[in-house]
């Protein structure tokens, strides 16, 4: 799982952002309580999908290009493909890449205020397809197939604009990219993440979340109360090694060559973030440099 998650997030992503051949996908479907349904690819961030009679709810909608696969695959599990809504976690392209896919067949796209501000500031998702119609601040709710979903902003974590997304009745959580379930997370310093963000993210999530919760990470499988637990625990003991480092005046090279995440390495490294990538997110956001941890090599 970890090898097939880095193939997508590093190559495999940017070659579908770019324009050439969208990666076929293959996809592993898990039915939640309430209707809920978790759709993962192993090859980007994963889907929630709410069916009713109200119609259809998608939570990130995967790769570019790949709009035809993943309504495919959801008439295959709701007797129709294109959804009423379409909730975006945050403005990564594995996770809105086919959102002008599905705004061409009618879906309304909805996401943070930031969301849409940054994905019109880039250059591979600022054509009007992309962009969500309906945003919002702090938080939002859809009322629907019997279900109660409260998307609430969490500021600066992953990036500016993510939400997590709570299914009241269901007592399922989708927390996108706040939740990389048992890996080394990616905090997207560049676009306006912080490590204090992103445990706090995870902080509220904990909170929301109860003993019987089910948690849908942006990455990884599905997962548990206790796993957003070890993720926060990880992270806060990660930076109180790197932290103090940075504040001895130690440069990047001097931090990567004393590896201080050695023990850390077995359990969470993986191709995308890792642990010199994790060294470098925990640098660069103690530096306060707003440096992209994706520079750092994993060799």
């Amino acid at each position: 799982m970890k090898t097939m998650l880095a193939i997508t997030l590093s190559a495999g992503f940017a070659a579908a952002a770019f324009g050439q051949d969208a990666p076929e996908l293959s996809f592993e479907n898990t039915e939640l309580r309430g209707g809920v349904i978790m759709m993962s690819t192993g090859r980007a961030g994963n889907v929630g999908l709410l069916v009713g009679e109200d119609g259809l709810l998608l939570i990130d909608d995967q790769l570019p290009g790949t709009g035809p696969q993943v309504e495919a695959a959801i008439a295959e599990l709701a007797g129709e493909g294109v959804p009423r809504f379409i909730l975006n976690t945050h403005y990564h392209g594995d996770h809105v890449g086919s959102n002008d896919h599905f705004h061409a067949e009618g879906s309304i796209v909805a996401a943070h205020h930031n969301i849409r501000t940054r994905l019109a500031g880039s250059d591979e998702f600022n054509a009007e397809g992309f962009l969500p119609i309906l945003t919002f601040g702090d938080d939002l709710h859809f009322h629907m197939n019997g279900e109660t979903v409260r998307a609430v902003h969490v500021p600066n974590a992953h990036t500016d604009g993510d939400a997590i997304v709570y299914f009241e009745n269901a007592d399922v959580l989708h927390m996108g990219d706040t939740l990389f379930s048992g890996l080394f997370p990616f905090i997207d310093l560049a676009g306006g993440g912080s490590v204090e963000g992103y445990v706090a993210a995870m902080e509220r999530a904990y909170e929301m979340a109860g003993e019987n919760s089910q948690v849908i990470p942006g990455h990884g499988p599905l997962s548990t109360r206790e796993d957003i637990r070890a993720s926060i625990e990880m992270v806060e003991a990660t930076r109180a090694i790197v932290t103090p480092m940075v504040e001895a005046g130690m440069s990047l090279e001097e931090v990567l060559a004393a590896n201080p995440l050695a023990d850390y390495h077995e359990d969470w490294n993986w191709g995308f973030i890792c642990t010199p990538r994790m060294i470098a997110t925990l640098y660069h956001d103690a530096a306060g440099d707003g440096t992209s941890p994706l520079g750092q090599s994993c060799n």
